[in-house]
């Protein structure tokens, strides 16, 4: 899976939820570079409840799982997600712990924006950064809105 798809992954995902960055084709682009593929297998964890993971990711093929561990009985799942969908972004904004974990419901490819890329990017295109933190708050207010509509726990 190239850049292009991924691109085309989110700006086609039609959710509440989605990650909706006001980017030409060429902003795209060079917001994409900084981003990081992972291959992941079915049951693979992406994101583990508890734990700090400075990183925010996007599902480029396959689908993930949302869930959060001590509901009873078990777990309590909270949300899939799939192509184009945005994981993780408190990771942008917070060193505090996960809420949930975030597990591969099938093989599936995740693009990351970790941190230090993410300050990379700040430095270098400030006007994408600043799109980039105001779209993926979009996306943390879509979700708390609806999480406490629901009364669960925010990813």
């Amino acid at each position: 899976m190239g850049m292009d798809e991924l691109i085309e992954a989110v700006q086609s995902l039609r959710a509440d939820d989605a990650f909706r960055a006001r980017f030409n084709l060429p902003q795209w682009r060079n917001f994409a570079a900084y981003l990081t593929p992972y291959q992941l297998r079915a049951g693979d964890l992406l994101i583990k409840q508890g734990e700090c993971d400075r990183a925010a990711y996007f599902v480029g093929q396959g689908s993930l799982q949302v869930y959060v561990q001590g509901a009873a009985p078990g777990a309590f799942r909270v949300a899939l997600m799939r192509p184009g969908a945005l994981v993780g972004e408190t990771g942008l904004f917070s060193d505090q712990p996960h809420s949930a974990s975030v597990e591969a419901m099938t093989p599936t490819i995740v693009w990351a924006l970790h941190l230090p890329r993410y300050e990379e990017l700040a430095a270098r295109a400030p006007t994408i950064a600043n799109e980039v933190l105001r779209a993926a708050g979009a996306v943390m207010v879509a979700r708390l809105r609806a999480n406490l509509a629901q009364r669960v726990a925010v990813a």
